[in-house]
Order: structure tokens, then C-alpha cells, then sequence
């Protein structure tokens, strides 16, 4: 292989590197806005011509962020995503395809209770990079499984109580640096 040829291939390794992570970090932030109810976050990760279908809402970023500011404010006391198994392809420099497997654990009160709301699901995304940037351009979520509990109990105690407060709003700790999710 000719050392330009070697050139370009390293650098085409680079760029799908570098996307790669781009793509991990908007993942990341989409968690991140949902959970600490952001709205701007959650808008951030959306290209704005782009479309979530998330099952019962179905629409425009602006849509679906209002949606989950309306559907979570104080009806949702905790919201928390873990995404794993994120297998990402590329059908061309600016455009790829990704399916992450993610688990969803809402804390809501019902009928005078609290109660634990987790759902597994997989995120089937098109990622496309304009003007250098990698946003979402579609977003089906398929949901495989989901469960209702109860909270029966909670640990207390010294070590639990003297953990800082969490907060669905600019107020919890995690904005405190300012550099999160930045």
C-alpha cells in the first residue's frame, strides 16, 4: 500500500473514531437531559427537522421534548436511563445507524404510593453529521419488556441521608461544575 493510501485510511479510522464518540456522547446527553428534565439538553441531541417515535408521542424534538417536560414534571420523582449494547454502523461518511439497548426506571406515586416503572427497550437511531456535527435524524424505541412494582421499602440510615439531594432541575448538584454535558 502506498503511503498516501496508508494516509487516507489512517484518516478515515480517525473520522470514524471521533464519530463514534460524537455519537456516544449525544447518547449520553439525551440520557442526561431526559433525567434531569432538560429541556435544552434534550433539543440538543436532535438535528430539528428530525423525528422520535416513542410509541405513544410522535413528532418533532421540540414536540417530544415538551412532551417529557409535561409528561415527567411533577408527576415523575426520579427518571433514570442506562444504555449498554450500542452497536453504531455507517452507510457513509455523514450518516450512520445505531441500536442501543436501554433500561428505563421511572419513581412515581400512585394511588397514595410510591411506586418503581422499569422498561427495557432498544433505541433504533439515524445519526446524521451536518455542518461537522453528529445529531439524531430519526429515533424509533422498541419496547421489550416492562414491569410496575410497588416500593416496598427504602434503606435509611447514616450513609443514605447524608448523600446529596437529587433534583430534576438546574438545582442538582451534577450543574454545580458547569462542564457536564457541555
Amino acid at each position: 500500500m502506498a503511503a498516501e493510501d496508508r494516509w487516507a485510511a489512517m484518516e478515515r479510522t480517525l473520522d470514524r473514531i471521533e464519530a463514534r464518540q460524537a455519537i456516544h456522547d449525544l447518547l449520553m446527553r439525551y440520557c442526561r437531559g431526559v433525567d434531569r428534565l432538560d429541556r435544552d439538553m434534550i433539543l440538543s441531541v436532535y438535528h430539528p427537522d428530525a423525528w422520535d417515535d416513542h410509541g405513544s408521542f410522535k413528532g418533532s424534538p421540540v414536540e417530544f421534548a415538551d412532551w417529557v417536560m409535561s409528561s415527567h414534571r411533577g408527576k415523575v420523582i426520579s427518571c433514570t436511563h442506562f444504555l449498554a449494547n450500542s452497536l453504531v454502523s455507517f452507510e457513509s461518511d455523514d450518516v450512520a445507524h445505531g441500536e442501543s439497548y436501554v433500561i428505563a426506571v421511572h419513581r412515581h406515586m400512585r394511588d397514595g404510593a410510591l411506586h418503581d416503572m422499569m422498561g427495557a427497550g432498544r433505541y433504533i437511531d439515524r445519526f446524521e453529521r451536518r455542518g461537522g456535527e453528529w445529531r439524531l435524524s430519526s429515533r424509533i424505541v422498541i419496547g421489550d419488556w416492562d414491569r410496575l412494582d410497588p416500593v416496598e421499602r427504602q434503606v435509611a440510615g447514616p450513609l443514605t441521608e447524608a448523600l446529596a439531594q437529587p433534583s430534576r432541575t438546574p438545582s442538582d448538584p451534577s450543574y454545580a461544575s458547569g462542564r457536564i454535558g457541555a
